[in-house]
């Protein structure tokens, strides 16, 4: 219990150096596989030969295979793993309502440079982009200063408005040529994203993690209750059962749509729930179903 409460009290109060080396930390911890690589290319490791095509190269002939056949085939090697991984965090209003230590965006940023060097431990490129009113977007890389860089920046972000991770989800998926890793680290407060969320898991690897402050996990069970809604600022009177999320629900819909979900608590410790959830499905180790 000791380890876990001076966590939770110094998550935004680390300087550069100890977040990057916070950041390195989780990102060692998460224990990824080593499957072989779902794609086939001019890779090192020799995978099967297939019939020639126009255009192949004439160097990757087969001729062993050309010559019992009387057909010419070429080799096929496997690849590096370069599936790219976009980690889309939610930078509105609503991630920065906390009743403990650590907000719910301060936790998703970490979690976000946990995730980011752990593909970059694969040979991965990170893209990073905002979901909110105002726009931060960074293509892929593969250099770990210019991501740290990054996670600096969502660090001090100001995040006063409110969320657009509908729109974001829109702007993506006509982007995504090849099929690539999507981490959505948010709250979900927004119900008109899991339609585009759920489309774009029916042709790429999509991660919903979504950031569960304590207040909220048990909101639905109350009665009365007047409050403030952090992105538009309209106070309200409503029952319980009208406000937060219906987590049963969510979870069916994001199943049905091939999104994997994990929900994740800021009071308490979030790294082996990471580590058992990718592992178990070999997002990050395999880059692909």
């Amino acid at each position: 219990m000791a380890s876990k409460t001076f966590q939770l009290e110094n998550i935004e109060t680390l300087d550069s150096r100890q977040f990057a080396i916070a950041v390195r930390r989780l990102a060692d911890s998460l224990s990824y596989g080593t499957d072989a690589s779902p794609f086939l290319g001019s890779g090192t490791d020799y995978v099967q030969s297939r019939l020639y095509q126009p255009g192949d190269s004439v160097r990757a002939i087969d001729w062993r295979i050309t010559a019992r056949t009387s057909k010419f085939h070429v080799k096929e090697f496997e690849t590096p793993k370069r599936m790219p991984c976009y980690l889309l965090v939610d930078t509105s209003a609503s991630m920065t309502v906390s009743s403990v230590d650590w907000s719910k965006y301060a936790v998703a940023v970490h979690i976000a440079g946990g995730l980011a060097f752990a593909c970059l431990d694969r040979i991965s490129p990170v893209a990073v982009v905002s979901v909110g009113e105002t726009e931060l977007r960074y293509s892929p890389s593969l250099s770990r200063d210019k991501i740290l860089q990054w996670l600096h920046k969502l660090r001090t972000f100001r995040i006063d408005e409110q969320t657009c991770l509908q729109e974001r989800l829109r702007e993506l998926g006509p982007l995504l040529i090849n099929k690539s890793l999507i981490i959505v680290i948010s709250d979900l407060h927004q119900p008109e994203a899991i339609g585009p969320l759920k489309r774009l898991g029916q042709q790429h690897d999509v991660v919903a993690i979504q950031m569960i402050d304590p207040a909220e996990a048990s909101i639905r069970g109350a009665g009365f209750i007047r409050g403030r809604e952090a992105e538009t600022g309209r106070t309200m009177t409503t029952r319980g059962h009208g406000l937060g999320i219906d987590q049963e629900s969510l979870a069916q819909e994001l199943k049905r749509g091939r999104v994997d979900h994990l929900t994740v608590r800021t009071d308490e410790p979030f790294a082996y729930q990471l580590r058992h959830f990718f592992k178990s499905r070999g997002l990050l180790g395999r880059g692909a179903r």
